[in-house]
């Protein structure tokens, strides 16, 4: 399922004035982005207000840097290469610490600093109530990472990333087409719309692929470090492959409690998986073998990838992981959308929704995460997914 991507992108070897950087002095927090730079809003026409929205602190951390330094790599390239349709382009992250209540608070701020065109929210249930406010105002919105079905289920919003009930499907038609397991347990959070729509979706197609759960135990945010007895009953019930619809920091707790009763299965995951390497104090030899679905790998050796991880590390200190570059792609995608639509800065907000809205059903895209990428009238992103292994401590391939 290695994916060969064709285009090719050369990095911008300098770097562009500090006003087009998301990572600029004065982007960073509401207080900038008060009623100052509102009132510049209408003098800005020559320059694209692009705002994104995501947990740059708190527990999802992870997740919001990733994007926020991917979407500032790519700005800085498009700007430094000429920008879109000649023009410029500023943007302005806000950090909503993984909270429906902040997002919305941080897409006020930024529509006080001028926004026209949102990616985000980074997760699912911000972006389920950030959704409702740019439908109201027809902003559109473009999530790099929000898999909810209902974090896109107006017209002005689409994704980059799968959904949940895809990554369920693909999950269970891998497992059977490769014949991984004969008995399959579920650890899913039912507190989160991320892992419990992925677990439905996984059931239902893996009743239809002749799979067999023989245990599907669930947890919630109030009870995510202790997990003994779902770990215990898997064992018990003889599966040999544990599938884990989870987040990273919650598998890596699992992985450690299964090595300490010996129970060694398949371990299985979806794309919440990426970063589990990087997980403060975790062994992470218990992390080999480990599967999982993913729309991009660091090791892919096509000059796209290589550079951005390049950039990344360059600029991070650290290899880049999907949240990143389906952030990465997400910027790449509005230059190709808003060259086609022939959209300026200068229009209104609903202007320019509706000119990008039949364009995204139009264009075709190849990047980090996906090739010849299209969308649906849904917004739901067309492309096949990637599956890595663990093998001696990075992503393999598989």
């Amino acid at each position: 399922m290695k994916l060969k991507k064709i285009l090719s992108l050369c990095l911008a070897g300098a770097m562009v004035l500090s006003l087009a950087a998301c990572g600029s002095k004065d982007s960073g927090s509401s207080d900038n982005a008060s009623a100052d730079n509102g009132a510049q809003a209408s003098s800005d026409a020559q320059v694209f207000k692009i705002g994104s929205i995501g947990p740059t602190t708190g527990g999802a951390a992870i997740y919001g840097n990733a994007v926020k330094s991917a979407i500032e790599i790519a700005v800085d390239e498009v700007n430094a290469a000429g920008g879109i349709n000649g023009y410029q382009v500023e943007c302005n992250f806000q950090d909503d610490e993984h909270d429906a209540e902040k997002s919305v608070n941080a897409y006020n701020t930024l529509k006080d600093w001028g926004m026209q065109i949102l990616v985000g929210t980074v997760t699912s249930k911000p972006c389920e109530a950030v959704v409702e406010k740019t439908s109201a105002d027809n902003m559109f919105q473009i999530t790099p990472s929000a898999t909810s079905v209902n974090s896109i289920q107006h017209e002005n919003a689409f994704r980059m990333c799968f959904s949940d009930p895809n990554q369920g499907t693909e999950s269970a038609n891998y497992i059977a087409d490769n014949s991984l397991a004969t008995k399959i347990s579920v650890i899913y959070d039912s507190s989160d719309t991320y892992s419990s729509g992925i677990y439905t979706q996984f059931a239902a197609t893996a009743k239809e692929r002749g799979l067999e759960i023989v245990t599907a135990d669930a947890f919630t945010a109030d009870s995510n470090t202790d997990f003994s007895v779902q770990i215990q009953k898997a064992k018990d019930a003889g599966a040999d492959l544990l599938f884990l619809p989870i987040y990273y920091s919650q598998a890596a707790l699992i992985l450690q409690q299964a090595d300490k009763i010996g129970y060694d299965p398949v371990f299985f995951g979806v794309d919440g998986m990426d970063g589990i390497l990087s997980v403060e104090n975790f062994d992470t030899t218990l992390a080999e073998g480990l599967i999982f679905l993913t729309p991009f790998a660091a090791t892919a050796e096509d000059d796209l990838t290589q550079n951005f991880v390049k950039a990344y590390e360059a600029k991070c200190g650290e290899t880049p992981n999907q949240f990143a570059a389906d952030a990465y792609d997400c910027v790449y995608v509005l230059k190709m959308a808003i060259e086609k639509a022939g959209v300026t800065p200068d229009m209104s907000v609903s202007d320019i929704c509706e000119a990008l809205k039949p364009v995204m059903g139009e264009i075709s895209y190849t990047g980090l995460t996906g090739q010849d990428i299209s969308w649906t009238a849904e917004g739901e992103p067309s492309k096949a997914p990637i599956v890595v292994k663990i093998v001696n401590g990075a992503y393999e391939l598989q």
